[in-house]
């Protein structure tokens, strides 16, 4: 049996890249998790929010664009924020073929709830801030690499 610490094998899971990025994500996404709970959101539901709380008013495809989803997964996103009453969806006077997004009140008013999850994050997750933002640009870094290596035939 190899031993689970060889460094040599170019397919050793421990070694991968993507193993790694695909574990940390769900571990922090499960950090998430009960602070977003009590203000019904799910993750990627937080992920849209903190755009609109940005950018609001954006049609979907510059939501979509920002959020790096496509319509399609951003659909029931925003379907369901609706049906909770975050956000509407209204045709854009300006060109009725576009959806504009935009934050009701109460949609407006979950942000002041939401300020208190980025510190609550930092603080269940035990890394210093300085780490955190190292980790942040590190990321950034791999996302940028990542897109052009996507896009190629």
């Amino acid at each position: 049996m190899s031993d689970l610490l060889d460094t040599d094998d170019p397919l050793a899971l421990e070694q991968q890249v993507c193993f790694a990025l695909s574990v940390a994500a769900r571990s922090v996404v499960a950090v998430y998790r009960p602070l977003l709970e009590p203000m019904g959101l799910t993750h990627p539901q937080y992920l849209v929010m903190l755009a609109l709380w940005q950018h609001a008013p954006l049609s979907v495809r510059d939501l979509s664009r920002l959020l790096q989803l496509d319509p399609g997964t951003l659909s029931p996103l925003l379907k369901r924020l609706e049906a909770i009453g975050y956000l509407r969806r209204d045709r854009d006077p300006a060109d009725e073929r576009s959806l504009a997004v935009t934050l009701t009140t109460t949609g407006k008013e979950l942000r002041s709830r939401a300020e208190q999850i980025p510190p609550a994050v930092v603080q269940r997750l035990g890394m210093p801030l300085q780490d955190l933002r190292n980790l942040h640009a590190a990321l950034t870094q791999v996302i940028n690499a990542a897109q052009p290596a996507t896009t190629s035939p």
